[in-house]
């Protein structure tokens, strides 16, 4: 009989929900699906422009979404003429919207939940002023 054991995942490792942040490419892969040198996805990372997932090892894995972020720099330096500078702005500026998008998705839904309670408050307080309206004196 094959028993396997299953291996435990720390409690501390991240979880990936977006299959697109699953660290799946070397960096030679990893450049040539974006485009570019490895030497350049060194010198964003070195800039803080990209930030590879770290193996035990300390060897870089690139994601999907790392990736499309490297042809998104590589479209606003070379077809837009855009600096790195100009490009860090751009990435903060667009991360923040996203962020904020995220949280106003949340207040909507906040906002929505409390009209529903509201609705529902007002409905329990008109039955009980029909009860009221009712049994005048008291009478059940």
């Amino acid at each position: 009989m094959n028993r396997r054991k299953k291996q435990a995942t720390p409690k501390t490792a991240a979880r990936v929900t977006d299959d697109r942040d699953r660290a799946l490419y070397v960096i030679s892969v990893a450049a040539e699906l974006s485009g570019v040198h490895p030497q350049t996805l060194r010198m964003y990372e070195r800039k803080g422009l990209l930030q590879p997932k770290r193996t035990e090892g300390r060897a870089r894995r690139y994601s999907d979404r790392d990736i499309e972020h490297v042809r998104l720099i590589q479209e606003l330096t070379q077809e837009r003429g855009m600096n790195l500078a100009g490009v860090e702005m751009v990435i903060e500026l667009t991360e923040l919207m996203e962020q904020m998008q995220v949280r106003l998705e949340q207040l909507r839904a906040e906002a929505e939940e409390m009209r529903r309670r509201m609705s529902a408050a007002r409905e329990q307080t008109a039955l009980a002023r029909l009860r009221d309206l009712r049994t005048p004196f008291g009478e059940v």
